[in-house]
């Protein structure tokens, strides 16, 4: 029987297969093992550290000696008087950064996809881009600057208009942190966002947009009909990456712009109280269980988002 003597002698050469291919493209592999590293030792490693959510820890005992605590430090912390605050400003935080954050970005690529003037166009995407690569500490202070009660730019606008009589101390209001941080971040992220974008829109077919204009389309109507369709491949996924990050509602960003302490209360997320109890308080086994509960929760929405976008074929996996 000539068959299976043919797969007798194919399935040695299956084998030598991935090694072949890899000896093929040694020099492209080397390439991908800084990237391997880093996310070993910055990713997994770390993870060992998750044991003291179950564990009295004690910094003399180490994570090996320290007393076994099952599922205490994740009680109190569902017990303790300040977890609905946490999680309330944690959600709408984020529900505001997702609903206002996301589509942002893109609105900016439609519009600047739309400029004829190349010159102008590379002058707004340089402006939009250059806050991305400015520190939160340079941004925190440059906002707080305009918001000043003390020759704040934005208060001085509001009473040369006759708008208010007396300066607002903006950053004392709770009223107004939600609507500083989100505004905040989407000025910083929005022209970096957008690049993606732009290479999908790039990277559309012309005649698609020549075939639409003979038809008689308006731009509007391509923009519907051509270019929205044909990024939604991209939009899916960084919805995804963007859903399974939800809980992250910002952490360097609200711990420099809340520096006033009557701001906590609408501005404590988890990870400024993981921050806050962990480091400041060293509660170190409290703050893990808050982080791990974190993780788990985004963990499940990645998870879930996936899943919904994988009946449209554009799920990560």
């Amino acid at each position: 029987m000539p068959q299976p003597e043919l797969q007798s002698e194919n399935r040695p050469y299956r084998r030598r297969g991935p090694v072949i291919r890899f000896m093929k493209q040694w020099d492209i592999q080397l390439m991908a093992i800084p990237a391997l590293l880093f996310i070993v030792v910055f990713s997994y490693i770390p993870m060992y550290g998750l044991l003291m959510a179950f564990q009295d820890y004690s910094l003399f005992k180490g994570v090996l000696d320290s007393p076994w605590a099952g599922f205490k430090h994740f009680e109190m912390f569902f017990a303790a008087p300040e977890f609905w605050n946490v999680m309330r400003n944690t959600l709408i935080i984020s529900m505001l950064k997702l609903c206002i954050g996301f589509p942002a970005p893109i609105l900016l690529a439609l519009m600047l996809n739309e400029v004829g003037r190349k010159t102008f166009k590379r002058l707004v995407q340089t402006i939009s881009y250059l806050p991305h690569f400015l520190s939160w500490v340079i941004v925190s202070g440059f906002v707080l600057s305009i918001l000043s009660t003390d020759n704040g730019s934005l208060n001085i606008l509001l009473q040369k208009l006759n708008l208010i009589d007396e300066p607002i101390n903006f950053m004392s209001e709770p009223s107004y942190f939600w609507s500083i941080q989100v505004a905040t971040n989407v000025w910083k992220e929005i022209g970096f966002s957008s690049i993606v974008y732009l290479a999908a829109i790039a990277g559309i077919n012309p005649h698609l947009y020549e075939a639409a204009s003979i038809d008689g389309a308006s731009r509007i109507r391509q923009i519907a009909a051509i270019t929205i369709p044909s990024i939604m491949p991209v939009v899916i996924v960084f919805s995804i990456l963007a859903i399974g990050n939800f809980l992250n509602a910002g952490f360097e960003d609200i711990l420099l712009l809340a520096g006033n302490p009557v701001l906590r209360e609408v501005s404590d997320v988890i990870d400024t109280y993981v921050y806050r109890i962990g480091i400041q308080n060293s509660r170190y086994s409290y703050a893990t269980a808050a982080g791990l509960f974190k993780a788990v929760i985004s963990v499940v929405l990645l998870a879930g988002a996936n899943y919904l976008a994988r009946r449209s074929g554009n799920s990560l996996w």
